[in-house]
């Protein structure tokens, strides 16, 4: 079996420690926006929608919901703070894919794909109207997205994509002597900040007159469906005549879907901000988002402040499948990727790390998000974005108002909507077969991309991925 580039090529040891030796394991992108407090809920609040979770999704729905209606009265419940989490601490990446990309989507819904692409990029479309008609201070940057070839066998995987670019070309966009081939994306993708866009999410909202309640969590949801649904808090009370439950990775409030996800850990580090001859060193004038062509790949892109974000590749699954603080902290993973960093740009040797952290991502057997609803109609849910959520969240949003309308629109009547994934299984099965699939992936990224029985299989049943 053969080596990877990032086994061949590595950086000095005491490049590594010396990059790492005063990095802050916090979330930079948390450390640099002011964050506004909003009250916690006491008492009883009657509502005309509820809605479980400050990340995009729920903050998309908030946003979307008034400006559906202005007349309805919305409830926001956040259970810590507005976008704390996989949407605080994410790569900032905004992607129009609504499949996690088009071989997973050709692949189960083969029919409908070519709209599903056409919906992606009016959903991209209408994120970027949104933060202009707002005024959204979000270091939205509509740069689009290259993926480049690190491996020989990569870049025939590239070749016949749109916006191929040769060894030549894409040395000419950023030089790496990693990179071989590369395919620009140019309206795919862009680039926010995280955090800010969560912030002015949740400023839109309250300007639209959505009640946001922070440090609010949810405990219990009663209501058979029959009447209103009443989400119970430590302190208060929401009664609703609908939910929409936007919780991510943590455990669902509807024993349903409990099985439908797991949290995977994905770590980052990020960069201090690069002077103007490092910057020259490497080029990157067009600001694209990069990310390699393995499996386990690798998502690099810059900040306003020209920092680079370096985030990816181990993808870690703990045993029984909890979401918990000391998991972010895993030097292991953080020193493999600045070792893979200088790697990739070794004329940066002396860069230092000013954080580093990682996050949960609620990922599906499909790849995406999946939708339903439960309690009569009354309540609908969307989540499962396997880290993919940061466009395709306000998707969702549009998904879960058009479900809780009672009527059927185009994006109700897709099979992609309607359909759901198959569920993990229960431990132990759970983290044999996680962590089965994951060296699986590191034997196919030393075989030249090629998939074994056991991926093969995966494939068949519906549990396979090809980004």
């Amino acid at each position: 079996m053969g080596t990877t580039v990032f086994e061949r090529r590595q950086p000095p040891q005491g490049v590594v420690d010396d990059s790492l030796r005063d990095t802050a394991l916090r979330v930079f992108w948390l450390d640099d926006v002011d964050r506004p407090t909003h009250p916690r809920l006491n008492g009883t609040v009657r509502a005309d929608l509820a809605i479980v979770g400050g990340g995009y999704a729920g903050l998309w729905t908030a946003v979307r919901a008034k400006e559906r209606d202005p007349e309805r009265r919305v409830v926001l419940l956040e259970a810590s703070r507005i976008a704390w989490a996989a949407s605080g601490r994410n790569g900032g990446f905004c992607e129009s894919s609504l499949t996690h990309g088009h071989e997973n989507g050709v692949t189960r819904w083969p029919e409908e794909i070519d709209r599903l692409e056409e919906l992606g990029h009016e959903n991209l479309d209408g994120i970027e109207q949104t933060v202009a008609r707002y005024g959204m201070d979000a270091e939205f940057e509509r740069t689009g997205q290259l993926a480049v070839a690190v491996e020989p066998h990569q870049v025939e995987w590239l070749r016949d994509e749109p916006g191929f670019l040769d060894r030549e070309a894409v040395q000419a966009e950023v030089h790496s002597e990693t990179f071989l081939a590369g395919a620009w994306d140019r309206e795919g993708s862009a680039m926010v900040h995280p955090a800010k866009l969560g912030v002015e999410l949740a400023r839109v909202a309250a300007d639209l007159g959505v009640e946001v309640y922070e440090h609010s969590i949810v405990r219990a949801i009663e209501g058979d469906g029959s009447g209103p649904i009443t989400l119970v808090t430590p302190n208060g009370r929401v009664v609703a005549d609908a939910v929409a439950l936007a919780t991510n990775v943590f455990p669902s409030l509807l024993k349903r879907n409990r099985l439908m996800t797991v949290p995977v850990y994905d770590y980052v580090l990020m960069t201090e901000p690069l002077s103007a001859e490092q910057l020259a060193s490497i080029g990157w004038s067009n600001r694209q988002g990069l990310a390699d062509s393995a499996n386990q790949f690798h998502y690099y892109r810059l900040t306003a402040d020209n920092r680079i974000l370096f985030g990816g590749y181990d993808a870690v699954y703990h045993y029984g499948g909890k979401v918990r603080p000391e998991y972010e902290d895993r030097i292991e993973s953080h020193r493999k990727l600045a070792s893979h960093f200088f790697t990739t740009f070794p004329q940066l040797e002396g860069l230092r790390f000013t954080h580093r952290w990682a996050g949960a991502i609620d990922s599906s057997s499909r790849f995406c998000a999946f939708f339903g609803t439960a309690r009569k109609g009354r309540v609908t849910y969307a989540t499962g974005f396997t880290g993919l959520g940061v466009g395709a969240a306000r998707f969702a949003a549009d998904v879960m108002l058009d479900t809780l309308s009672g009527e059927a629109t185009e994006r109700t009547e897709l099979r992609m909507v309607r359909e759901k994934p198959i569920p993990f299984p229960p431990e132990p099965t759970a983290s044999i077969g996680v962590n089965l699939v994951r060296a699986a992936m590191n034997r196919a990224d030393h075989n030249e991309g090629k998939r074994n029985l056991f991926l093969k299989t995966l494939d068949a049943v519906g549990m396979g991925f090809d980004s």
